[in-house]
């Protein structure tokens, strides 16, 4: 049977992009004939969980980072060894770039020398968690500096790997001149059916609108740190106010490290609610559906799979100048792209979308998410693993 296992220290219960990739791939290999699946799951003990006979998710006791966030860390050969020796891996991937691609290397030459390799970039972290803060705490040539330091700290960590895989063209040519191992277009997907503007809830829309038809109302379902906009969003809000002479209807959900200066905002202003973590895809549909636009203010997303699903939904975005964002916007023509990363520039986008032809940027949204499905995604991933495994095997 063909076998592939999954290691990747970004997964998180209450993560987004990523805990949804892996829940969509396995769902998509649990219905796949001759083909096993294992996800190496960060969890706080070691068990092993059989989904169904093409999928097993592999529980293993990691370390958890302190804080808000729900990160466990593997990178030890003790974590890694059983798994490949247990399954025999045909495709190996490691979807987080911190110690874990050398780790894993290394305890695949020793127990599966021909076992494939591959990436998937998840997170351009160079230029996301080095680059930009580096240069907002120092200049701009320190923060390039530190950058070209992360790209090579990339290729030592995923030397000898067989491809990457990566959703964001513009991210794909920047490791490609980067000298990373050769890209992969591997664009995820969106599950259409259950995001959709029927998911629209009359009563939640009327709760928002709080006896207001006009007041203009918000969804923000993503991390709450700098990297997804939520100082922008907060900044932004009595702009907004001012401007429309009305609060806007704002819901935030999720977690995060300004978890504490999103219920600050929730105790001030009376139209700001928080509904903590959102697990059910179902609810998180009935929210986007019934609000009038989306924001997709991260500019360092690889994918922004939470943009696809809102604008499934059809949400018109804010969408940031760089990354998978303005990828989307620009290629829906479904919003608007953020200038400026301040506050007033955000509200001054919030408004100018607001009162352009919305109904017909909300149309565009839902059309163009209509070109992406999970299935598409996992099928082209399935044939690149095929591909890869027998070139690996027959050298």
């Amino acid at each position: 049977m063909f076998t592939i296992v999954d290691f990747n220290n970004f997964w998180s219960p209450s993560g987004g992009g990523v805990r949804r990739y892996h829940l969509q791939k396995m769902d998509f290999y649990q219905r796949q004939n001759e083909v096993l699946s294992v996800f190496v799951m960060p969890d706080s003990r070691t068990f092993t969980e059989k989904k169904s006979d093409n999928l097993i998710i592999e529980h293993v006791k990691a370390f958890r980072f302190p804080g808000n966030w729900e990160y466990r860390f593997i990178w030890k050969q003790s974590q890694i060894q059983p798994v490949l020796r247990k399954y025999r891996p045909d495709i190996i991937e490691v979807g987080s770039p911190y110690i874990l691609p050398t780790v894993v290397r290394m305890a695949a030459k020793k127990i599966v020398p021909k076992a494939a390799l591959l990436s998937f970039w998840h997170a351009d972290f160079p230029i996301t968690y080095v680059e930009r803060p580096v240069a907002n705490k120092t200049n701009k040539l320190v923060g390039e500096f530190c950058r070209d330091a992360a790209f090579w700290y990339a290729r030592q960590e995923f030397r000898g790997y067989d491809g990457i895989q990566v959703s964001c063209k513009e991210v794909m040519n920047r490791l490609e001149r980067k000298g990373l191992p050769k890209s992969h277009w591997i664009p995820l997907g969106c599950d259409i059916q259950m995001f959709n503007p029927g998911k629209r809830d009359e009563t939640l829309v009327q709760q928002l609108k709080d006896g207001n038809p006009d007041r203009l109302t918000i969804f923000f379902p993503h991390r709450f740190c700098e990297e997804k906009g939520i100082e922008l969003v907060l900044g932004a809000y009595d702009i907004l106010s001012e401007k429309l002479n009305c609060e806007p209807a704002l819901v935030l959900a999720g977690t995060g490290p300004s978890l504490p200066q999103v219920k600050e905002a929730v105790a001030r202003h009376p139209h700001i609610q928080y509904v903590g973590f959102i697990n059910s895809a179902d609810e998180m549909a009935r929210y986007y559906s019934s609000v009038d636009l989306g924001l997709a203010l991260s500019g360092w997303e690889t994918f922004g799979l939470s943009i696809l699903e809102s604008m499934a939904c059809g949400n018109a975005q804010v969408g940031a100048a760089t990354g998978a964002a303005a990828e989307h916007v620009r290629e829906s023509e479904a919003g608007t792209i953020l200038g400026k990363r301040t506050p007033k520039s955000l509200a001054d986008a919030i408004i100018d979308l607001y009162h352009s032809n919305l109904q017909q940027k909300k149309l565009n949204a839902r059309a163009y998410a209509e070109k992406f499905s999970w299935d598409d995604c996992f099928r082209r991933q399935l044939e690149l693993y095929k591909q890869i495994a027998n070139k690996k095997r027959n050298k």
